[in-house]
């Protein structure tokens, strides 16, 4: 920021859209831009954001790939029921930024220092149109934001441009590690073995990451998806004789599935169909459909308390203390579930992965001691702690609008997972998490599109608002984990919306039958298919 300040700002104008971040959702958010020519900043020399600079050998997609896939471009295999690697979707990533010719707009080794708003006199204040109770275009016909890069070629440098509209694209995960706090004369600091936050891990090329772990006495904090992983490279870099046991530490418990049943029928039906919404509470519902939510919440509870007696039944949960407290359906409702790699207790039947339950932990100098008093001896420790989404979030926006970005809920208001009411000619795509996210993204990418040719109009701010309260409430009532902003129980009807606020029909299957049992994917958006 200070490398900004004294600069001589000689600004450049090469278009109308900026776009931020260049991951699925800056990609996805660039091809449907794509007529107004972006400028695309992204800080690394890669595509792929989190699919790049945040995972491990051994990361998988947690989705099929049917589920996982642009509306027009199809994966090569996309019936291959095998999950694919990180490196699979990078080269899918790549392939579809190629196919449509969008890394042309992309700026790579470019980040994002700073953003300045210039569209208003009194930049201290929300803009006038915003107090008046309407958003306003997205193309004004002048400058409204300014953006400060920075270039790897000479980082003291700092180039500045402007747009009339903003897109920030760089998601919740990756950038700003979440790291535990400890009591005076307990961090890091005490021990003597090393220490990484799993974004560090993930930058480690594969000699170094094995001989990070081979052989060593190896602490994982974390029990969802990149603690999962990491325990799985540990135990797979200690086979042999010599090997050492991993133990994965863990504060709070979620609800983990196999990979080969989650996908099936029985997930499909409870969460993935029209029908299956059916059962779960949405936002602007009728009084019917309110009424039928009610009668049907034991019906709803009744389904998650099977597929948790199926979980307990079908993997050693109680046998290593890893049930939750807490019903299946909130880790869904949450974006929580993880899916475990098929030998995953097969490595801990052979020892290799140990578990240990502590609210509480901190160092000492050989290791980790928990709350119960005892210790454990270890050589390294990993965080898979996760990130500071928010946090990530606040470090690019200026004020007054930093302070916007948690509302009381502790959420972000994003009108349609995009727009937020009070800041103007900005979106935000990538942050509400869903089933898919590309599949997600993809749709509040073509619905942006349309917005910024105005195809259609915004509601006036308070209506937007009024409508990010009603989702909120109906997560709140869903999850106790509704602050991770997760739209998975109303998914479809937030894409019914999208739809009908384009202009399409919002309905999207051939028949009824379809309709009502078929699970949604990106497919059934595509433009092609659109009867306006």
């Amino acid at each position: 920021m200070a490398a900004a300040d004294n600069q001589t700002r000689l600004i450049h104008s090469l278009s109308k859209v900026g776009i931020i971040g260049a991951g699925i959702s800056g990609i996805a958010a660039a091809k449907q831009l794509s007529g107004h020519s972006p400028v695309v900043f992204e800080a690394t020399d890669s595509i792929g954001g989190v699919w790049k600079h945040c995972s491990y050998n051994c990361t998988k997609l947690q989705t099929p790939r049917c589920d996982f896939e642009f509306s027009d471009y199809p994966w090569a295999e996309r019936d291959n029921s095998s999950f694919p690697s990180h490196l699979e979707v990078l080269d899918y990533l790549y392939g579809y930024a190629t196919h449509f010719d969008v890394l042309k707009y992309v700026k790579f080794e470019s980040r994002v220092v700073e953003i300045r708003y210039v569209g208003n006199d009194q930049a201290t204040q929300l803009p006038v149109t915003l107090k008046s109770g309407q958003y306003g275009n997205l193309l004004t016909g002048h400058p409204v934001w300014e953006v400060a890069v920075q270039t790897s070629g000479d980082p003291n440098i700092i180039q500045w441009y402007a747009f009339e509209f903003i897109v920030i694209c760089i998601g919740k995960y990756g950038d700003i590690p979440r790291m535990p706090s400890f009591p005076r004369n307990k961090g890091q600091e005490v021990f003597q073995g090393k220490v990484l936050h799993s974004m560090d891990y993930s930058k480690l090329d594969n000699e170094a990451a094995r001989e990070l772990l081979k052989g060593k006495k190896v602490a994982i904090i974390g029990y969802k998806k990149s603690g999962i992983d990491l325990a799985m490279e540990c135990a797979e870099a200690n086979q042999g004789p010599d090997g050492q046991a991993c133990t994965m530490v863990i504060r709070n418990l979620h609800w983990t599935v196999p990979s080969y049943w989650i996908w099936g029928l029985p997930f499909f039906l409870f969460y993935s169909t029209r029908s299956s919404q059916f059962l779960h509470e949405r936002p602007n519902q009728s009084l019917f459909r309110a009424l039928l939510c009610l009668l049907s919440s034991p019906m709803r509870m009744a389904i998650s308390k099977f597929i948790e007696s199926y979980l307990v039944w079908k993997l050693p949960l109680v046998k290593y203390g890893l049930k939750p407290d807490h019903p299946f359906v909130e880790d869904y409702a949450s974006c929580q579930m993880a899916i475990l790699p098929e030998s995953f207790f097969a490595e801990a039947d052979k020892g290799k992965i140990l578990f240990k339950r502590s609210p509480k932990w901190w160092f000492w100098n050989g290791g980790i001691e928990f709350e119960d008093n005892t210790k454990l001896e270890v050589d390294v420790v990993l965080l898979a702690t996760g990130y500071e989404g928010k946090k990530k979030l606040q470090s690019v926006l200026p004020e007054p609008f930093r302070s916007l970005v948690v509302d009381s809920s502790g959420t972000m208001p994003l009108y349609r997972g995009t727009i937020h009411p009070l800041i103007p000619n900005m979106a935000f795509v990538g942050f509400i998490e869903s089933v898919s996210n590309l599949h997600t993204a993809e749709l509040r990418s073509k619905w942006l599109a349309r917005l910024v040719d105005n195809e259609f109009k915004l509601p006036a701010v308070q209506e937007m608002l009024d409508q990010i309260s009603r989702e909120m409430e109906v997560m709140k009532k869903t999850t106790r984990f509704y602050k991770r902003h997760c739209i998975s129980t109303f998914s479809i009807n937030h894409s019914d919306e999208i739809c009908e606020e384009m202009g399409w029909k919002s309905w999207r299957k051939g028949n009824w039958l379809s309709e009502a049992f078929s699970p949604y994917n990106s497919r059934d958006y595509c433009e092609e298919e659109n009867n306006n």
